[in-house]
C-alpha cells in the first residue's frame, strides 16, 4: 500500500451510526478553540506532579533531518549561514563569529502535534467552524496552535507489543476498546480524564533499528482503531500519541469509507490532540507506565501543526 490511499480527500462519513446530532458543539462554549486542553487545571497539574518519584526525564521526540520519512509531500532541510562574516575575522575587533540557520520545510514532519485546525469533516472543523473561517493562506484564522496552553498532564504508555506478542506490530492492526482495556489492566493503570495516552508498537525500529525499512515505515502502520478512539474520547483524554507517523491503523479499518476516521473522531469531534512519531521505547523498557507529561508548543500564530520534543518525567 503506497501513498495513493493516504492522499485521498477527507470527505468520508464515519463508521456505524455516523455523526451524532450536534457533534461539532464544544462543551466549553461557542468560542472555545483549545478543546480537550480545557481538562487541564491547577489541580490536575499538581496531581501529575505527584507522579515524579525518581526525577528521570525522557525525550519523546525523535531526531529529525532531511532524510526522515514523512507523509507525502512533506519535507524539511536546514541551511547554516555565517552572515556578514565570510570575508572578515568576525564582528568587532574581538572577532565575534556566529552561525545562523534557516529552516525550510513543513511543520508537520517528524515528532509533531496535530492541532485542532488540522482535520475536518467535509470542511467543517472543531466547534462547528467552517473551512473558510479557519484556513487562510497566511495561517489559521481560528484554532491556531498559538492558543494552546502548556500541556502538563498525567501520561500513560500502553505496551501494545506485549499484548499482541509481536516485537513490531503488523501494519493495519487496530487497537480496539477491548485491547486498550486489556493492556491497561495488565499494566495496572487506570486511564483517566485529562490524561495523555501513548501507544507503543515497536514501529520506530523500522526507522532506526537494525533492519530499517523507511518505505514500509511511512506507507502503512498499526494504530488506534475506531472503537479505541471513541473509548478514549469517552474517558476525556487531552491528547493521544504513538510511535508511528499517523497514529491510526493503515490500511484503514473501513477502507475508503474510513480515511483517517480516527483523526476525525479525535480532533474535530472531540478536540483531542494527536502526537505522532513519539519515542516510547525507553519508557516501555523501564516499565514507566505512568509519568508527568510536559509539552510547550512554539506559539507561531496560525500554525496547524508543530514539530515537538515533549518530556516525560517519572
Amino acid at each position: 500500500m503506497k501513498h495513493l490511499v493516504l492522499t485521498a480527500a477527507l470527505t468520508c462519513t464515519l463508521s456505524g451510526a455516523g455523526l451524532a446530532e450536534g457533534w461539532h458543539a464544544s462543551p466549553w462554549g461557542p468560542d472555545d478553540e483549545i478543546g480537550a486542553a480545557n481538562h487541564i487545571t491547577p489541580e490536575s497539574v499538581l496531581e501529575a506532579a505527584k507522579l515524579i518519584k525518581t526525577g528521570k526525564t525522557y525525550n519523546l521526540g525523535i531526531v529529525v533531518d532531511s532524510k526522515t520519512p514523512a507523509f507525502s509531500p512533506r519535507s524539511m532541510s536546514i541551511t547554516v549561514l555565517q552572515p556578514n562574516q565570510i570575508t572578515t575575522q568576525g564582528l568587532g575587533t574581538n572577532g565575534m563569529t556566529y552561525n545562523d540557520d534557516i529552516f525550510m520545510g513543513w511543520l508537520g514532519i517528524g515528532p509533531q502535534i496535530d492541532g485542532l485546525g488540522h482535520i475536518g469533516i467535509k470542511h467543517e472543523y472543531y466547534n462547528g467552524l467552517k473551512g473558510g473561517e479557519v484556513a487562510k493562506a497566511d495561517g489559521l484564522a481560528k484554532l491556531g496552535l498559538e492558543n494552546l496552553p502548556p500541556l502538563v498532564t498525567r501520561g500513560v504508555v500502553l505496551d501494545m507489543t506485549k499484548h499482541f506478542g509481536q516485537d513490531i506490530i503488523k501494519e493495519g492492526t487496530p487497537y480496539t476498546k477491548e485491547d486498550i482495556i486489556a493492556v491497561a489492566d495488565a499494566q495496572g493503570v487506570e486511564l483517566k480524564k485529562g490524561d495523555t495516552v501513548f501507544f507503543h508498537s515497536g514501529w520506530l525500529d523500522l526507522l532506526d533499528g537494525e533492519t530499517p525499512d523507511h518505505g514500509r515505515y511511512v506507507s502503512v502502520e498499526p494504530g488506534l482503531g475506531i472503537t479505541g478512539a471513541e473509548y478514549l474520547a469517552e474517558i476525556g483524554v487531552v491528547a493521544v500519541g504513538a510511535d508511528t507517523w499517523g497514529l491510526e491503523a493503515v490500511p484503514f479499518e473501513n477502507g475508503p469509507d474510513g480515511v483517517f476516521a480516527v483523526h476525525q473522531i479525535l480532533i474535530p469531534q472531540n478536540g483531542i490532540y494527536i502526537l505522532e512519531n513519539m519515542d516510547t521505547r525507553e519508557l516501555v523498557a523501564d516499565e514507566a507506565w505512568e509519568f508527568m507529561f510536559v509539552l510547550g508548543v512554539t506559539r507561531m500564530k496560525g500554525a496547524v501543526q508543530m514539530m515537538i520534543n515533549p518530556t516525560a518525567i517519572r
